[in-house]
């Protein structure tokens, strides 16, 4: 009888595949993911930012509130 250390069994195992609403769920975080850092871009582009200030990251969190809406 082979060892399993000495075969690799466990290695060649098969990996158990997420379920549909996993992968859904993954690529929906994502996209929102996706979708917040086109807003903060989008802000520190117009607004020509070098650093970010307290009144920066309020205006940042206040666009994020209104783009989840």
């Amino acid at each position: 009888m082979a060892n399993v250390l000495t075969t690799g069994a466990w290695l060649s195992a098969p990996i158990k595949r997420p379920s549909f609403f996993e992968r859904l769920l993954r690529v929906y975080a994502e996209s929102r993911q996706r979708q917040a850092d086109r807003v903060v871009e989008q802000y520190i582009a117009t607004h020509g930012l070098q650093k970010l200030s307290d009144d920066a990251e309020r205006q940042i969190g206040r666009l994020l509130v209104k783009a989840g809406q």
